[in-house]
């Protein structure tokens, strides 16, 4: 047995040791440990604030998109080297089986060697090169409009994800009513039983409760059925763990508190993400425009080479001797006559501009018939919060006078039946009509370009 535990602890040995070679002399691969180690946090009592973070920080669109601006970073990078001076080196060896034969004045003579060898250093500076000077000239506003996008899609995101946050949290509500109630009708089954055994009522009474509870058992069964998949929709929004638990966090009051909103605001669509794209995008046009334009200058480029010949019959004294060779010269081209193709290009990039003014305009008005539609939508909804409060209030104060006249003898238990439903329909129509007011204030803050990220 010790024989064979001494290759073991050898062996682990080891591997300690390699791996504390690489974590202390490699920090990429120390780093790429940590990393690969870490989990994707959890929240815990999930506010609106904090799900709406979570998922502008882990949903795959948007990361997607941080990763589009990255790779538009570096495409920039590899059009603007064109601008640096191009330094290339080629080299090559060869070996002639059977050496050229010319005819001179008659004679068959043989020229050149057995054994080639050649070196060649080359630079090439760009001049002028419309590629290169539209790639230099549109670098910033081809970022803006890279994170422009990611922009767009984290308010989009945003947006999506409140109003899944009061979906589900208006279905939790009902949930919540329905316990309520199920613990009222526990307690209002006993009292018609215990007044069925005392022989003050029939059967009809306590049969009535017994329906009434069994319904509203079922009812928040279903709730929590509904509840299953607003969470799942959240998750999926978020880019949260599928199988980890989301509970959320909410304070009611806070909520109502909320729901006011200043609605003598005048709509400014150059505020919105929308116009801000289409800003960079016309911008990008009229430089693609004059891009067109250039195409009628010459493009203007030097070049230069210096070549290291080596010749010789003797492959092993081919490097004692060196014919060298150097070179620089000026490029000038341009194009005479492409079949109009560049005056077609120049009309086309012209018209692209048109479009894209007529897109703005249209974004005036769509933001404008939104901001209406989201406005209008927002005090109905206002209004019938207001209205649904007091019905609960109503409903409430109705049913607690009934359930007292019922013990009393005085009221039928029909009626408090028809009491404790009301007052659950309007419980569940005023926190609906919450959430409501709530997704509708969103709506037209998205319309007044407020809810830009």
């Amino acid at each position: 047995m010790n024989h064979c535990s001494k290759p073991q602890k050898t062996m682990r040995l080891a591997l300690s040791s390699a791996f504390l070679f690489l974590t202390s002399f490699c920090p990429i691969f120390s780093q790429a440990i940590q990393e690969s180690s870490k989990e994707t946090p959890l929240l815990q009592k999930a506010t609106l604030q904090d799900v709406v973070n979570y998922a502008i920080k882990n949903q795959p669109v948007i990361q997607q998109s941080l990763i589009d601006e990255r790779i538009t970073e570096n495409q920039i990078r590899s059009r603007l080297a064109d601008w640096y001076p191009q330094i290339n080196f080629n080299y090559n060896l060869q070996h002639n089986f059977i050496v050229q034969t010319s005819i001179i004045n008659g004679n068959p003579v043989k020229l050149g060697v057995k054994n080639l060898s050649a070196a060649q250093f080359t630079l090439s500076q760009q001049i002028f090169n419309r590629d290169v000077l539209l790639a230099n000239q549109t670098k910033n506003d081809v970022l803006l409009q890279a994170s422009q996008n990611t922009s767009f899609n984290k308010t989009d995101l945003a947006v999506n994800v409140s109003k899944a946050f009061y979906d589900v949290l208006a279905t939790s509500q009902q949930i919540d009513v329905a316990e309520e109630d199920i613990v009222r009708l526990e307690r209002s089954l006993n009292d018609a039983r215990n007044q069925y055994n005392a022989g003050i009522t029939d059967k009809i009474d306590f049969k009535r409760a017994t329906i009434s509870l069994n319904n509203t058992r079922a009812s928040k069964k279903s709730y929590e059925e509904v509840l299953k998949s607003k969470l799942q929709n959240l998750k999926a929004l978020m880019g949260y763990p599928v199988e980890q638990e989301l509970e959320v966090s909410y304070d009611t009051l806070q909520m109502e508190r909320e729901v006011t909103l200043d609605t003598m605001q005048n709509v400014d669509f150059t505020t919105r993400i929308e116009y801000q794209l289409l800003s960079t995008q016309k911008k990008l046009l009229e430089a693609n425009l004059q891009y067109n334009k250039w195409s009628y200058l010459p493009n203007l480029s030097i070049n230069g080479a210096y070549n290291l010949n080596f010749q010789n019959n003797q492959f092993t004294e081919l490097y004692n001797r060196n014919y060298p060779n150097s070179f620089g010269l000026v490029t000038l081209s341009l194009p005479i006559y492409q079949g109009g193709r560049r005056r077609a290009n120049t009309k086309v990039a012209e018209w692209q501009i048109k479009r894209v003014d007529w897109d703005i305009k249209g974004l005036q008005q769509n933001v404008s018939a939104e901001y209406s539609t989201a406005l209008a939508n927002y005090k109905g909804n206002l209004s019938l919060l207001l209205a649904q409060k007091e019905n609960m209030d109503l409903a409430r104060e109705v049913y607690d006078v009934l359930q007292l006249q019922y013990k009393s003898g005085i009221k039928t238990y029909l009626e408090v039946v028809t009491s404790e439903t009301d007052l659950r329909l309007a419980r569940i129509n005023y926190y609906n009509a919450l959430y409501q007011v709530l997704a509708s204030k969103i709506d037209v803050q998205k319309a007044l370009g407020q809810m830009n990220y």
